[in-house]
């Protein structure tokens, strides 16, 4: 098995700064003519209607990839919160031909979020709380009851969509293990499309994970 392994240089500067376009150098082949996307979901007429971020159109989803996002949404819905999606598809006239869930989840502001672009992959879980958040700048580690840790990062590729980010820091070995495999988180119900490991010393915690906007797989 071919191993690809890419060094990201140490910047512990802060990970949110001014947001950048998507990388298009990580376009995947199979993505020409679809386009990624988040907006707004909302049901109409026995329909799932998907609303672009800062757009008055709505588009009538097609499940087109198989990812059950009608019943997903279904779930999750509830007379307080709005759904927010980000999703990969083509929009053909008034209908958008769904073939990829990233994630969805109750949120009125995620469209909103100022952070987004710069990510290239965030990650969380529960009991105890925490979440990793990976930039071109590095890993920022927030765990509960700690002070927020940024380290540089090797990711190594292992095939079939997986792959894992490693340091060694504070004398500590950290790992972050990702696979694409639909995961509900815990606490919130959010649908993310990859489940996450983090590995501190041995110890094991998982959660939920979904590509940023600056990784485009």
């Amino acid at each position: 098995m071919r191993v690809a392994r890419s060094l990201v240089l140490v910047a512990l500067l802060p990970l949110f700064a001014a947001c950048q376009l998507l990388d298009g150098s990580r376009e995947n082949a199979s993505h020409v003519g679809q386009s990624r996307m988040q907006g707004q979901l909302t049901a109409a007429d026995g329909k799932l209607l998907f609303q672009p971020c800062h757009e008055q159109r709505s588009y009538v989803v097609n499940d087109t990839g198989g990812t059950s996002i009608l019943q997903q949404a279904a779930t999750l819905a509830d007379d307080q919160g709005k759904l927010f999606a980000d999703i990969r598809g083509r929009v053909v006239d008034s209908r958008l031909d769904l073939e990829q869930l990233y994630r969805v989840e109750r949120s009125g502001t995620a469209c909103d979020d100022p952070n987004f672009k710069l990510l290239i992959l965030r990650a969380a879980g529960h009991s105890p709380e925490w979440n990793v958040k990976v930039s071109g700048k590095g890993m920022v580690i927030d765990r509960a009851g700690q002070p927020p840790l940024a380290v540089p990062y090797v990711e190594e590729q292992l095939g079939d969509g997986r792959f894992n980010l490693s340091t060694e820091a504070n004398n500590q070995r950290i790992e972050l293990w990702v696979a694409p495999q639909r995961c509900v988180d815990s606490s919130t119900g959010s649908v993310q499309h990859m489940s996450a490991e983090l590995r501190i010393d041995g110890q094991v915690q998982r959660g939920c994970g979904y590509f940023g906007g600056s990784r485009d797989d």
